[in-house]
């Protein structure tokens, strides 16, 4: 089943990417000449008037997310790191290493995506999620060497070394990417592109949960408030992407079956890792739960993009942690920034005299 609309133009699955050159005097710049990607861009950050406004008020917010994991306070958690159960201890080790692994491939693969992208305000919204990502790398780095001890930071660096069920999933995640480095085709572009759709929008979330989890107990509070910021910059880059998909999907060769298929192989791997790293040992959380949220979080990604739902069975289509998500404003797609603690909400304010910045 081929994903076609009238006024698509679909290039050939073996045609090759082509990546921007750094200058290109012969672009065309005009809004009108515009699109995101095979366009003829000089290259050049012409952002006075924008086809896509809505990138430059996502920009926008995405700035105003900035913030610096140092300014937050993990001194209760180094405390509490040592009242955690054995469990909880190793899932908090080992959840820390797969996210230290999910950002740090986006550092390495979002270049690749951007280089081929023709629209300016689209490139800036890309820039600014690398920015994003190796800020995060940092996040992780503050935690292990602020929490951990000393005698077992090492082994949380090389979790992945030691844990084949936590290398299989990393090596499942980063083969969709190295598809598209090794063979840069228009196809597999796009597979590296819903790739990465379902990192931002699935692979971190039951990670966050885990942490959420702990803060609704009363522990590890420092590492709950990290991650309810990094959650909000992951949901900004998750807006990004439904927004490129669709458009992805009049532009490139693809299958909704091959969507469908790569969603379905993505939750059960991630269910595989959740329940081997945390399974039914922690407080809060079940295999049951795990599953349900996964689907239930893969059925809205979808729905994002304008496909049906994966999971059509009723108990597949809410989440059964509500009473976290209400304070890492998972419900709101990044519109407002919550509180953790106080679940207070303020939302951003955009403003700005150029033209399409005040859009979103």
């Amino acid at each position: 089943m081929t994903y076609c609309l009238s006024d698509s133009i679909l290039y050939n699955s073996t045609e090759k990417m082509k990546v921007n050159p750094i200058f290109n005097p012969g672009g065309d710049d005009r809004i009108e000449a515009r699109s995101i990607w095979f366009g003829n861009t000089t290259n050049l950050m012409q952002l006075n008037d924008v086809r896509y406004s809505w990138a430059i008020g996502l920009y926008q917010q995405m700035r105003e997310n900035f913030w610096i994991p140092q300014k937050l306070d993990l001194t209760q958690d180094v405390t509490d790191y040592w009242n955690l159960t054995p469990e909880e201890r190793h899932a908090y080790d080992g959840i820390l290493s797969y996210l230290t692994f999910l950002d740090s491939v986006q550092t390495c693969n979002i270049p690749h995506l951007k280089s081929s992208i023709t629209a300016p305000e689209i490139s800036l919204c890309m820039a600014e999620q690398l920015s994003q990502e190796a800020m995060h790398n940092q996040s992780y780095q503050y935690i292990i060497e602020t929490v951990i001890p000393s005698d077992r930071r090492s082994a949380v660096y090389d979790f992945w070394r030691t844990d084949s069920v936590l290398r299989d999933r990393c090596e499942f995640v980063a083969g969709f990417y190295q598809q598209y480095i090794d063979n840069p085709t228009t196809e597999t572009y796009f597979i590296a592109l819903l790739a990465d759709y379902l990192l931002e929008g699935l692979y971190f979330y039951n990670g966050f949960i885990y942490f959420y989890n702990l803060a609704s107990r009363m522990l590890m509070p420092g590492s709950a408030d990290i991650f309810k910021t990094i959650n909000r910059d992951e949901l900004s880059h998750v807006r990004l992407f439904q927004r490129l998909i669709p458009e992805a999907m009049q532009v490139f060769p693809h299958s909704v079956d091959r969507i469908y298929e790569m969603f379905d192989s993505a939750v059960q791997h991630e269910c595989r890792w959740t329940n081997h790293i945390v399974g039914n040992d922690i407080l809060g959380i079940t295999e049951t739960s795990t599953e349900q949220y996964t689907k239930y979080l893969a059925n809205m990604r979808l729905k994002a993009i304008g496909l049906e739902p994966l999971y059509r069975e009723p108990k597949y289509q809410k989440s059964p942690y509500t009473h976290l998500e209400r304070f890492s404003d998972t419900k709101n797609q990044a519109h407002t920034k919550a509180n953790f603690f106080e679940a207070s909400v303020t939302s951003y304010v955009m403003s700005s005299g150029v033209s399409g910045w005040d859009e979103i």
